[in-house]
Protein backbone atom coordinates (compact mmCIF):
# COMPACT_ATOMS: atom_id res chain seq x y z
CA UNK A 1 0.00 0.00 0.00
CA UNK A 2 0.99 3.59 -0.71
CA UNK A 3 1.18 6.49 1.37
CA UNK A 4 -0.26 6.60 4.96
CA UNK A 5 -3.12 3.99 5.43
CA UNK A 6 -6.93 5.46 6.19
CA UNK A 7 -9.53 4.76 7.98
CA UNK A 8 -11.41 3.70 4.25
CA UNK A 9 -8.35 1.39 3.72
CA UNK A 10 -9.48 -0.58 7.17
CA UNK A 11 -13.21 -0.56 6.15
CA UNK A 12 -12.24 -1.97 2.54
CA UNK A 13 -10.40 -4.51 4.35
CA UNK A 14 -12.64 -5.36 6.96
CA UNK A 15 -16.03 -5.22 4.43
CA UNK A 16 -17.75 -2.68 6.55
CA UNK A 17 -18.48 1.02 6.22
CA UNK A 18 -16.01 3.87 7.17
CA UNK A 19 -18.34 5.13 10.40
CA UNK A 20 -18.42 1.56 11.79
CA UNK A 21 -14.77 1.42 11.56
CA UNK A 22 -14.64 5.02 13.29
CA UNK A 23 -16.97 3.54 16.02
CA UNK A 24 -15.07 0.21 16.25
CA UNK A 25 -11.40 2.20 17.04
CA UNK A 26 -13.80 4.04 19.60
CA UNK A 27 -14.37 0.68 21.00
CA UNK A 28 -18.00 1.94 20.74
CA UNK A 29 -20.57 -0.67 21.74
CA UNK A 30 -22.94 0.02 18.72
CA UNK A 31 -19.88 -2.13 16.85
CA UNK A 32 -20.42 -5.71 17.94
CA UNK A 33 -17.07 -7.19 19.83
CA UNK A 34 -16.44 -9.87 16.54
CA UNK A 35 -16.15 -6.66 14.36
CA UNK A 36 -14.70 -4.50 17.00
CA UNK A 37 -11.37 -7.54 17.19
CA UNK A 38 -11.42 -7.46 13.13
CA UNK A 39 -10.88 -3.61 12.73
CA UNK A 40 -8.34 -3.34 15.52
CA UNK A 41 -6.33 -5.91 14.04
CA UNK A 42 -6.52 -4.84 10.32
CA UNK A 43 -5.71 -1.37 11.58
CA UNK A 44 -2.72 -2.82 13.69
CA UNK A 45 -1.45 -4.36 10.65
CA UNK A 46 -1.82 -1.43 7.87
CA UNK A 47 0.16 0.39 11.09
CA UNK A 48 -2.67 3.21 11.20
CA UNK A 49 -2.85 5.65 13.64
CA UNK A 50 -5.94 8.01 14.44
CA UNK A 51 -6.13 11.59 13.32
CA UNK A 52 -7.03 12.88 16.57
CA UNK A 53 -7.24 16.35 16.01
CA UNK A 54 -9.49 15.30 12.95
CA UNK A 55 -11.49 13.16 15.13
CA UNK A 56 -12.13 15.90 17.04
CA UNK A 57 -13.22 18.49 14.54
CA UNK A 58 -15.76 16.18 13.17
CA UNK A 59 -17.03 15.19 16.96
CA UNK A 60 -16.75 18.86 18.34
CA UNK A 61 -15.34 17.02 21.17
CA UNK A 62 -11.53 17.64 22.97
CA UNK A 63 -11.21 13.60 23.63
CA UNK A 64 -10.02 14.86 27.28
CA UNK A 65 -11.60 14.82 30.73
CA UNK A 66 -10.70 17.25 33.39
CA UNK A 67 -10.14 16.32 37.04
CA UNK A 68 -10.52 18.74 39.43
CA UNK A 69 -9.42 18.50 42.97
CA UNK A 70 -10.74 20.35 45.95
CA UNK A 71 -7.82 22.24 47.38
CA UNK A 72 -7.86 20.53 50.67
CA UNK A 73 -5.85 21.86 54.43
CA UNK A 74 -2.96 19.42 54.46
CA UNK A 75 0.48 19.15 56.38
CA UNK A 76 2.54 20.05 53.43
CA UNK A 77 1.77 22.62 50.25
CA UNK A 78 0.00 19.76 48.51
CA UNK A 79 -3.11 20.64 49.13
CA UNK A 80 -3.89 17.68 48.08
CA UNK A 81 -5.90 14.82 49.99
CA UNK A 82 -3.50 11.98 50.07
CA UNK A 83 -6.55 9.77 49.60
CA UNK A 84 -6.81 11.22 45.93
CA UNK A 85 -3.31 10.21 45.25
CA UNK A 86 -3.82 6.65 44.85
CA UNK A 87 -7.21 7.55 42.80
CA UNK A 88 -5.26 10.13 40.62
CA UNK A 89 -3.12 6.88 39.19
CA UNK A 90 -6.43 5.00 38.76
CA UNK A 91 -8.29 7.76 36.81
CA UNK A 92 -5.30 8.23 34.73
CA UNK A 93 -4.88 4.85 33.55
CA UNK A 94 -8.26 4.35 32.61
CA UNK A 95 -8.25 7.48 30.38
CA UNK A 96 -5.59 6.54 28.68
CA UNK A 97 -7.05 2.95 28.41
CA UNK A 98 -10.09 4.81 26.20
CA UNK A 99 -8.30 7.14 24.03
CA UNK A 100 -8.45 10.16 26.66
CA UNK A 101 -5.82 12.90 27.68
CA UNK A 102 -6.26 13.48 31.13
CA UNK A 103 -6.47 17.50 32.46
CA UNK A 104 -5.55 17.89 36.18
CA UNK A 105 -6.20 21.13 38.07
CA UNK A 106 -7.60 22.30 41.36
CA UNK A 107 -11.38 23.37 41.51
CA UNK A 108 -11.26 27.00 40.73
CA UNK A 109 -13.24 29.72 42.71
CA UNK A 110 -15.21 30.21 39.66
CA UNK A 111 -18.90 28.49 39.93
CA UNK A 112 -19.07 28.65 35.83
CA UNK A 113 -17.34 25.39 35.57
CA UNK A 114 -19.08 24.61 32.33
CA UNK A 115 -17.84 27.47 30.63
CA UNK A 116 -14.09 27.16 32.23
CA UNK A 117 -13.85 23.80 30.51
CA UNK A 118 -16.89 22.16 28.43
CA UNK A 119 -18.06 25.39 26.69
CA UNK A 120 -14.29 26.20 25.65
CA UNK A 121 -13.79 23.18 24.57
CA UNK A 122 -10.82 22.10 27.07
CA UNK A 123 -12.49 18.96 28.18
CA UNK A 124 -15.55 16.97 27.25
CA UNK A 125 -16.47 16.11 30.55
CA UNK A 126 -15.86 17.15 34.59
CA UNK A 127 -14.62 14.67 37.10
CA UNK A 128 -14.62 16.38 40.97
CA UNK A 129 -12.63 15.06 43.74
CA UNK A 130 -13.62 16.28 47.28
CA UNK A 131 -16.01 19.04 48.38
CA UNK A 132 -15.62 20.89 51.50
CA UNK A 133 -18.24 22.26 53.51
CA UNK A 134 -20.73 19.80 51.40
CA UNK A 135 -23.97 22.49 52.10
CA UNK A 136 -21.99 25.34 50.48
CA UNK A 137 -20.54 23.20 47.71
CA UNK A 138 -23.85 22.33 46.85
CA UNK A 139 -24.82 25.32 44.78
CA UNK A 140 -21.85 24.78 42.38
CA UNK A 141 -23.02 21.05 41.97
CA UNK A 142 -26.30 22.76 41.22
CA UNK A 143 -25.22 25.14 38.58
CA UNK A 144 -23.43 22.17 36.39
CA UNK A 145 -26.66 20.60 36.71
CA UNK A 146 -28.37 23.76 35.35
CA UNK A 147 -26.11 23.38 32.38
CA UNK A 148 -26.32 19.64 31.30
CA UNK A 149 -22.64 19.88 31.98
CA UNK A 150 -21.20 16.31 31.96
CA UNK A 151 -19.89 15.38 35.02
CA UNK A 152 -19.49 12.87 37.91
CA UNK A 153 -17.90 13.13 41.47
CA UNK A 154 -16.79 10.82 44.29
CA UNK A 155 -18.57 10.80 47.54
CA UNK A 156 -21.18 12.85 48.72
CA UNK A 157 -24.46 12.24 46.23
CA UNK A 158 -25.34 14.98 44.00
CA UNK A 159 -29.34 15.99 44.98
CA UNK A 160 -31.71 13.92 43.15
CA UNK A 161 -28.93 12.65 40.71
CA UNK A 162 -27.47 9.64 42.28
CA UNK A 163 -26.34 8.42 38.93
CA UNK A 164 -23.60 10.99 39.37
CA UNK A 165 -21.87 9.48 42.05
CA UNK A 166 -19.27 6.66 42.37
CA UNK A 167 -19.31 6.36 46.77
CA UNK A 168 -18.03 3.78 48.77
CA UNK A 169 -20.63 2.25 51.12
CA UNK A 170 -19.80 4.58 53.95
CA UNK A 171 -22.65 3.62 56.26
CA UNK A 172 -21.57 -0.13 55.51
CA UNK A 173 -17.86 0.74 55.95
CA UNK A 174 -18.81 2.18 59.71
CA UNK A 175 -20.87 -0.96 60.41
CA UNK A 176 -17.91 -2.82 59.87
CA UNK A 177 -15.70 -0.81 62.07
CA UNK A 178 -18.31 -1.27 65.10
CA UNK A 179 -18.52 -5.13 64.84
CA UNK A 180 -14.70 -5.51 64.53
CA UNK A 181 -14.55 -3.37 68.17
CA UNK A 182 -17.44 -5.39 69.21
CA UNK A 183 -15.83 -8.39 67.88
CA UNK A 184 -12.62 -6.77 70.45
CA UNK A 185 -14.95 -6.50 73.35
CA UNK A 186 -13.75 -2.73 73.06
CA UNK A 187 -17.18 -0.65 73.17
CA UNK A 188 -16.55 2.00 75.38
CA UNK A 189 -16.22 4.37 72.04
CA UNK A 190 -15.17 7.91 71.00
CA UNK A 191 -15.98 8.67 67.64
CA UNK A 192 -14.20 11.97 65.51
CA UNK A 193 -15.27 13.37 62.82
CA UNK A 194 -17.48 15.55 61.52
CA UNK A 195 -21.29 13.96 61.77
CA UNK A 196 -23.47 16.15 60.01
CA UNK A 197 -24.67 17.46 56.91
CA UNK A 198 -21.91 19.33 56.76
CA UNK A 199 -19.85 16.34 55.38
CA UNK A 200 -22.18 13.70 54.67
CA UNK A 201 -19.70 10.82 53.77
CA UNK A 202 -18.25 11.42 57.38
CA UNK A 203 -21.99 11.29 59.14
CA UNK A 204 -22.93 7.85 57.22
CA UNK A 205 -19.59 6.35 58.40
CA UNK A 206 -20.71 7.91 62.00
CA UNK A 207 -24.43 6.47 61.60
CA UNK A 208 -23.38 2.85 60.43
CA UNK A 209 -20.74 3.15 63.50
CA UNK A 210 -23.27 4.29 66.08
CA UNK A 211 -26.58 2.23 64.70
CA UNK A 212 -24.14 -1.34 65.06
CA UNK A 213 -23.80 -0.53 68.22
CA UNK A 214 -27.09 0.21 69.44
CA UNK A 215 -27.93 -2.40 68.13
CA UNK A 216 -26.26 -4.27 70.71
CA UNK A 217 -27.45 -1.43 73.67
CA UNK A 218 -24.53 0.41 73.82
CA UNK A 219 -24.80 4.35 73.02
CA UNK A 220 -21.92 6.51 71.71
CA UNK A 221 -22.26 9.37 74.70
CA UNK A 222 -21.87 13.12 72.83
CA UNK A 223 -19.59 13.37 75.10
CA UNK A 224 -17.32 11.31 73.58
CA UNK A 225 -17.30 12.88 70.03
CA UNK A 226 -15.31 15.00 68.85
CA UNK A 227 -15.49 17.27 65.37
CA UNK A 228 -12.70 17.11 62.87
CA UNK A 229 -11.43 17.62 59.56
CA UNK A 230 -9.65 15.19 57.62
CA UNK A 231 -6.51 16.21 58.83
CA UNK A 232 -3.63 15.01 61.35
CA UNK A 233 -3.96 18.09 62.85
CA UNK A 234 -7.45 18.33 63.34
CA UNK A 235 -7.69 14.71 64.93
CA UNK A 236 -4.84 15.53 66.98
CA UNK A 237 -6.16 18.53 68.69
CA UNK A 238 -9.55 17.12 68.83
CA UNK A 239 -8.40 14.19 70.36
CA UNK A 240 -6.75 16.29 72.99
CA UNK A 241 -9.83 18.08 73.62
CA UNK A 242 -11.06 14.74 74.96
CA UNK A 243 -8.09 14.00 76.95
CA UNK A 244 -8.44 17.56 78.46
CA UNK A 245 -11.83 16.94 79.51
CA UNK A 246 -10.98 14.02 81.23
CA UNK A 247 -13.12 11.80 78.81
CA UNK A 248 -12.47 8.32 79.62
CA UNK A 249 -12.43 5.47 76.39
CA UNK A 250 -11.27 1.94 75.63
CA UNK A 251 -11.99 2.52 71.65
CA UNK A 252 -11.82 5.16 69.07
CA UNK A 253 -13.29 5.04 65.47
CA UNK A 254 -12.00 8.05 63.28
CA UNK A 255 -13.80 9.05 60.16
CA UNK A 256 -10.47 9.49 58.34
CA UNK A 257 -6.66 7.67 58.74
CA UNK A 258 -5.06 11.45 58.81
CA UNK A 259 -7.77 11.66 61.80
CA UNK A 260 -6.45 8.49 62.92
CA UNK A 261 -2.89 9.43 62.67
CA UNK A 262 -3.17 12.84 64.66
CA UNK A 263 -5.68 10.98 67.11
CA UNK A 264 -2.64 8.18 67.63
CA UNK A 265 -0.41 10.78 68.11
CA UNK A 266 -2.28 12.78 70.49
CA UNK A 267 -2.71 9.24 72.54
CA UNK A 268 0.51 8.50 72.91
CA UNK A 269 1.89 11.92 74.17
CA UNK A 270 -0.83 11.97 77.17
CA UNK A 271 0.76 8.24 78.23
CA UNK A 272 -2.46 6.26 76.89
CA UNK A 273 -1.39 3.00 74.71
CA UNK A 274 -2.32 2.18 71.32
CA UNK A 275 -3.84 -0.91 71.60
CA UNK A 276 -3.01 -1.50 75.34
CA UNK A 277 -5.51 0.81 76.54
CA UNK A 278 -7.33 2.50 73.17
CA UNK A 279 -8.33 0.49 70.27
CA UNK A 280 -8.14 2.97 67.33
CA UNK A 281 -9.58 2.25 63.70
CA UNK A 282 -9.41 4.83 61.04
CA UNK A 283 -10.67 4.46 57.53
CA UNK A 284 -9.42 5.12 53.58
CA UNK A 285 -6.62 2.83 53.96
CA UNK A 286 -3.75 5.87 52.83
CA UNK A 287 -0.44 4.73 52.02
CA UNK A 288 0.56 6.15 55.32
CA UNK A 289 -1.92 3.54 57.28
CA UNK A 290 0.22 0.59 57.56
CA UNK A 291 3.47 2.60 58.11
CA UNK A 292 2.70 4.40 61.18
CA UNK A 293 3.58 3.03 64.73
CA UNK A 294 1.38 1.08 65.63
CA UNK A 295 0.08 0.08 61.94
CA UNK A 296 -3.59 1.46 61.40
CA UNK A 297 -6.80 -0.44 61.55
CA UNK A 298 -8.99 0.82 59.05
CA UNK A 299 -11.46 0.42 56.84
CA UNK A 300 -10.69 0.33 53.22
CA UNK A 301 -11.99 2.09 49.70
CA UNK A 302 -11.29 0.68 46.80
CA UNK A 303 -9.43 3.52 45.21
CA UNK A 304 -8.44 1.59 41.96
CA UNK A 305 -12.01 0.15 40.99
CA UNK A 306 -13.38 3.81 42.15
CA UNK A 307 -11.45 6.13 39.50
CA UNK A 308 -12.35 3.11 37.25
CA UNK A 309 -15.99 3.79 37.72
CA UNK A 310 -15.61 7.81 37.52
CA UNK A 311 -13.83 7.06 33.77
CA UNK A 312 -16.70 4.89 32.42
CA UNK A 313 -19.28 6.40 34.16
CA UNK A 314 -18.13 10.01 32.66
CA UNK A 315 -17.46 8.34 29.31
CA UNK A 316 -21.05 6.59 29.36
CA UNK A 317 -22.70 10.32 30.08
CA UNK A 318 -20.33 11.91 27.25
CA UNK A 319 -22.18 9.29 24.64
CA UNK A 320 -25.56 10.46 25.83
CA UNK A 321 -26.54 6.96 27.78
CA UNK A 322 -27.88 6.44 31.01
CA UNK A 323 -25.69 5.57 34.29
CA UNK A 324 -26.89 3.70 37.59
CA UNK A 325 -25.55 4.76 40.76
CA UNK A 326 -22.25 3.19 41.79
CA UNK A 327 -21.97 2.03 45.34
CA UNK A 328 -18.44 -0.12 46.04
CA UNK A 329 -18.19 -2.03 49.02
CA UNK A 330 -15.80 -1.12 52.00
CA UNK A 331 -12.87 -3.85 53.40
CA UNK A 332 -11.67 -3.98 56.64
CA UNK A 333 -8.38 -3.95 56.96
CA UNK A 334 -6.70 -5.14 60.24
CA UNK A 335 -3.65 -4.06 61.50
CA UNK A 336 -1.60 -3.39 64.89
CA UNK A 337 -3.71 -0.17 66.62
CA UNK A 338 -6.56 -2.75 67.52
CA UNK A 339 -5.68 -6.11 68.69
Amino acid sequence: MKGKATSFDIAHYAGVSQSTVSRALRNSPLVNEETRRRVHEIAKKLNYKVDKNASNLRTQQSSTLALLLFEDPTEDESQINPFFLSMLGSITRACAKEGYDLLVSFQSTSSDWHADYEDSHRADGLILLGYGDYIDYQSKLQTLLDNHTKFVCWGATVDNRPDLTVSCDNYGGGVLAAKHLIDMVRTDCAFIGDASDHSPEFFARFKGFRDTLKAKGIEVSDRKMANAISTEDSGYHATRSLIANNVKFNALFAASDLIAIGAIKALQEAGVRVPHDVHVVGFDNIAAAGYVSPSLTTVQQNTTLAGQMLVDNLLTLIRGEAVTSTLLPPKLIIRQSSR
